[in-house]
């Protein structure tokens, strides 16, 4: 009997290990990539080998991005009845990376004809007045997750009428595995797995005392992922949001490739444009003088995983020791948290701005020379990244495989840091170094990257050919499904 518990420990620790080695795997591969990439092929005119070598092929088995791909503009001649179950419908100024997307995305759909059916909390603040919007509302449990139960009854009520749901799509488990694994026209869209947690938890551990030991959290999210690989399962197709974490489904979770389609994330690019005059009224607010040198930006919830300790202690060592670094650089950050109070005690160039709704945002990347975000969290593609791209301005983030792998996947576009306070530094001393001019041109090629990959049109046509090649397939038809390239 001990024995075959000392068997059974032993393949368990084995089975952690491998998914260990897996993990550093992917990540050694992403960061490698990072630094040996030619941006000449990701900058201007990105295309897959695979889309210019074939004049057509099945979109269920493309293994890139579908942003990549060219879908019409127009509304399509079928149009869809979907369901959308989502935790939260967000003020649109004022939303987590779910919710926005659930947004963004949906009203999209809707603007292009699509009939849309919203199961969501009844907290929800809701300023949709599209005809084609239509919520069904429940009150949240504790936990503030959706009443499955609730919601389960809403859905089949809608979908017994004369036109039953074409589509029914899924923000994370706003639906759970539970009821969705009888569903063969669901499609789940995933915004941070537990296996790229892990690279959160091991940075999490490097910045604690070494004398204060080691902590159950990362066995814990072994297990979790494990729990994951297995339900993940119940889910008929699967959209990853960033490069990376299609290859983990599908290399780790063991998901079929024809299972899994990424679509990266967008943001509205009719909002997030480069327009120097929207600046001007946010320079004068703050006293900013166009002398000024070089302008970070920073912006987001302004909290500990967020990375703002990290950038707190690096800028505080660069004031100390270089005060001409100190007096040539201005730092504006925009969001609200515990650490909007703690940057005010740098220094009169740390301007904290507050919370700002989405044109005010779009004011402050106009006025930024460069965006940072020292996130810690790798978890989903952050739409401020997308966000200050789209404006044209370059680009500074923690090396994160979704980071790296999608979005700063040159140093011709930005700069990226490992999660040190002295890595940290070194970047904040070469962006000062190269200055305005050259910060420019990275945020030029980066706008054109942004404008072909991560606006919300690209995204949202993305998403309608899926949909629509999910609801022929239900009828034994192929035509949405393939992609025909001219």
């Amino acid at each position: 009997m001990a024995k075959d518990q000392s068997l059974y420990f032993s393949l368990r620790c084995g089975c952690y290990i491998l998914l260990f080695l897996s993990f550093f795997s992917s990540f050694l591969f992403l960061n490698w990539s990072y630094f040996s990439v030619d941006c000449t092929c990701h900058a201007g005119g990105i295309e897959s080998p695979l889309v210019k070598n074939k004049q057509q092929l099945n979109l269920l088995t493309f293994p890139s991005a579908w942003n990549l791909l060219n879908f019409p503009s127009q509304s399509p001649l079928k149009l869809l009845k979907i369901a959308l179950f989502v935790k939260k419908w967000p003020n649109r100024d004022h939303a987590g990376g779910l919710e926005r997307h659930a947004s963004t995305l949906h009203l999209a759909l809707a603007e292009r004809g699509h009939e849309l059916h919203v199961f969501t909390s009844s907290f929800t603040n809701l300023t949709s007045t599209t005809k084609k919007l239509h919520f069904h509302l429940s009150k949240p449990t504790n936990a503030g997750y959706l009443d499955q139960s609730t919601v389960w009854k809403q859905f089949l009520h809608e979908n017994s009428t004369a036109k039953p749901f074409d589509v029914i799509h899924t923000e994370s488990v706003g639906l759970m595995h539970t009821r969705s694994r009888n569903l063969t026209n669901l499609a789940v869209s995933w915004h941070g797995i537990a296996y790229e947690s892990i690279h959160s938890d091991i940075i999490q551990q490097l910045s604690r005392d070494s004398e204060a030991g080691p902590t159950s959290i990362l066995t814990e999210r072994v297990v979790k992922v494990v729990e994951e690989i297995r339900f993940f399962q119940r889910y008929a197709h699967h959209v990853a949001t960033s490069d990376h974490v299609g290859d983990v489904l599908k290399r780790i979770y063991m998901l079929p490739q024809k299972r899994v389609h990424i679509i990266l994330n967008g943001v509205d690019e009719e909002i997030f444009k480069p327009e120097v005059s929207k600046g001007e009224d946010l320079k004068l607010k703050f006293g900013i003088k166009e002398s000024e040198p070089l302008i970070l930006g920073i912006a987001g919830r302004l909290v500990k995983d967020k990375g703002h300790p990290l950038i707190f202690e690096a800028l505080r060592q660069i004031f100390d020791e270089n005060s001409t670094f100190r007096n040539s650089v201005i730092v504006l950050v925009a969001g609200d948290g515990p650490w909007g109070a703690r940057y005010k005690e740098l220094g009169s160039n740390i301007r904290v701005l507050g919370p700002l709704d989405q044109n005010q945002l779009a004011s402050f990347y106009n006025v930024i020379d460069i965006f940072v975000n020292p996130t810690l969290r790798a978890q989903g593609l952050d739409h401020t990244l997308l966000e200050a791209m789209l404006v044209g301005k370059a680009l500074m983030a923690t090396k994160l495989a979704s980071i790296t792998g999608s979005v700063i996947v040159s140093q011709d576009i930005g700069y990226a840091f490992s999660p040190t306070v002295e890595e940290l530094k070194k970047a904040l001393y070469e962006v000062w170094r190269d200055g305005r001019v050259v910060l420019k041109q990275k945020g030029e090629l980066g706008r054109k990257r942004a404008l072909r990959l991560f606006t919300a049109t690209k995204m949202a046509g993305a998403y309608e050919r899926l949909f629509l090649c999910i609801a022929d397939k239900e009828k034994g038809n192929e035509e949405y499904c393939t992609y025909n390239h001219n």
